[in-house]
């Protein structure tokens, strides 16, 4: 419970800051977009690998555990649509040329699945990968 009350006071500390109306001084104290755009890139870049050998290694192991590559467990599949959305991140940066705030949305998206893949699977979706009685 504690945990989720400071997930919940960050979320609210940083929509308060990205809503204000004096947004002046957390605007000049960014650095510029595009040098972000690329930062945001080569993070992807780097996530988007890792996070397949994750889903991989996973598979393998799950296999050698329960006899199956894949269960269609809640945690499995937030990992995959997590996924899904940094391969649409790269897709539409590559293929199609979007960059800047078209891009980061996808990235965003994928961010935010990561997370609650990591947080709230465990504890809201009943699965093979739920924590919440531990």
């Amino acid at each position: 419970v504690e945990f989720g009350a400071l997930i919940g006071l960050f979320v609210a500390l940083f929509l308060v800051a990205l809503f204000s109306r004096k947004r002046e001084p957390l605007m000049s104290a960014l650095p510029p977009l595009k040098n972000i755009d690329g930062l945001l890139y080569r993070t992807v870049g780097v996530a988007f690998p890792l996070l397949s050998l994750l889903l991989i290694t996973g598979a393998v192991w799950a296999n050698e555990s329960w006899g199956r590559y894949w269960g269609w467990d809640s945690k499995e599949v937030g990992a995959l649509v997590a996924w899904m959305a940094y391969a649409g991140f790269l897709h539409t940066r590559i293929a199609h040329g979007w960059h800047g705030r078209r891009s980061a949305y996808f990235a965003l998206l994928g961010f935010a699945l990561v997370i609650f893949t990591w947080l709230g699977v465990s504890f809201i979706i009943p699965g093979l990968h739920s924590y919440a009685g531990v």
